[in-house]
């Protein structure tokens, strides 16, 4: 099978399957690592799948199937988030490895960086995600989110200074 499917061969059952196959590592990375919660992320997943199945006649090449999955997804995470106003959070220990491969030099591996990352609002915590996990540049960033490249570097700079203050604070130092 070719590593990227036409859009067109992914109209029937199987060629769907595939493409679904193809995406759901980066569809459940996204969704994980936003919620820390596999349920969470396996249902949201489900439901972006729904929705691309839906949206497939009007998606041109597999570069706009990637694009409309990883907006889709973080619109998702958001409105999710939002609705279900998440900010309680579970144990490290309750919550199951993901199912997609984790890198070895995974950013967001640390029990610490983990628990700082999910204490950040909504916004700030996807635009850690995709930058640092999901390896988007900014410029993919600001398009999937719909925002100014310029606005996702100045929003990037102040989470990562906050998360710098909180781990600071977290070890006992000054805030530099």
């Amino acid at each position: 099978m070719a590593e990227t499917l036409t859009v067109a061969g992914a109209r029937d059952d199987a060629g769907f399957a595939a493409l679904v196959r193809q995406h759901q590592a980066m569809v459940f990375s996204i969704a994980y690592h936003f919620f820390m919660d596999r349920d969470a992320a396996e249902e949201l997943s489900q439901d972006v799948f729904l929705k691309l199945h839906r949206n497939l006649p009007g998606l041109k090449s597999p570069e706009h199937v990637t694009s409309w999955l990883r907006k889709v997804t973080s619109h998702r995470c958001i409105d999710l988030a939002r609705r279900r106003k998440v900010c309680a959070f579970l144990g490290l220990d309750q919550v199951a490895e993901p199912a997609a491969p984790v890198p070895e030099c995974d950013p967001l591996r640390s029990e610490f960086l983990k628990r700082l990352v999910a204490s950040l609002p909504e916004q700030a915590r996807l635009l850690i995600i995709l930058r640092y996990e999901e390896e988007m540049p900014v410029e993919e960033i600001a398009a999937t989110l719909g925002i100014k490249s310029g606005t996702v570097k100045s929003q990037l700079n102040r989470t990562l200074a906050v998360l710098r203050e909180k781990a600071g604070r977290a070890m006992g130092e000054k805030a530099v």
